[in-house]
């Protein structure tokens, strides 16, 4: 019998299960932070999970990132690029926040600042 397509490829969906959806997740978080990683634009916070899957909570704050627009695509930049590296992650909860100025870089420096800090966390996640 053949495999279905779904058991082939990877889970890209980003489903309630692997957000931080509660101020009691995010505090959880921010209480007990395991460690850091941070970039010229991006500050991750990782605390490991309860759970059996890596969960994620953005924070992209009107203080930092002044147009609504920007907040938006940084949160689908950075939701997209959480999607396609989640099945490698080790069961943590993330925070990651967004720095002053990170709402002006182009879409493309911003993926590859994020798949820097997706590969630090793996790299720190193992140790």
């Amino acid at each position: 019998m053949r495999n279905s397509p779904d058991e082939l490829t990877p889970d890209f969906r980003f489903p309630k299960s692997t957000r931080l959806l509660t101020a009691t997740d995010y505090s959880d978080v921010f209480d007990a932070v395991d460690f850091r990683i941070s970039s010229h634009h991006f500050l991750l916070l990782v605390k490991q999970s309860p759970t059996d899957r890596s969960r994620l909570g953005l924070i992209i704050a009107k203080k930092h990132v002044k147009l609504a627009v920007q907040r938006n695509r940084l949160k689908r930049l950075s939701r997209e690029s959480f999607r396609t590296n989640n099945a490698t992650f080790p069961n943590f909860d993330l925070v990651l926040l967004a720095k002053k100025g990170a709402g002006t870089r182009s879409n493309n420096q911003c993926v590859k600042e994020l798949e820097f800090i997706w590969r630090k966390f793996k790299n720190r996640a193992k140790t």
